[in-house]
């Protein structure tokens, strides 16, 4: 049994939320020109089980710019192993705030 899954062959949501913070990390970093960090998971749903093989594929959009956060969703898609086919399992809003060299925040 893989160390992320269930023994149904599900993957854990914490393992796919985590890759869903670390896509939306480098959209964030990309937006605020450098330094970011995860300061809430304001929303998450998991609309469909993610299955070991499936290939996954995070989707993100900015939502909102702050003086110094950033707003971002982020959906996830898998396209399965078995038949290619390919649906929405999961979707997210993380908000990250930008840094400075210090570690404090900085404008946007």
């Amino acid at each position: 049994m893989p160390a992320d899954a269930n023994p149904n062959g599900d993957i854990f949501g914490g393992w796919l939320m985590a890759q869903m913070d670390l896509a939306g990390g480098i959209h964030a970093f990309a937006v605020a020109g450098g330094r970011v960090t995860t300061v809430a998971v304001d929303a998450m749903t998991f609309h469909r089980p993610v299955q070991v093989g499936d290939q996954v594929s995070c989707y993100c959009t900015t939502v909102r710019i702050g003086t110094t956060s950033i707003a971002v969703k982020v959906d996830t898609w898998v396209r399965r192993r078995h038949d290619q086919t390919e649906e929405r399992v999961t979707e997210g809003l993380f908000t990250f705030v930008a840094l400075d060299g210090a570690g404090r925040p900085r404008p946007v």
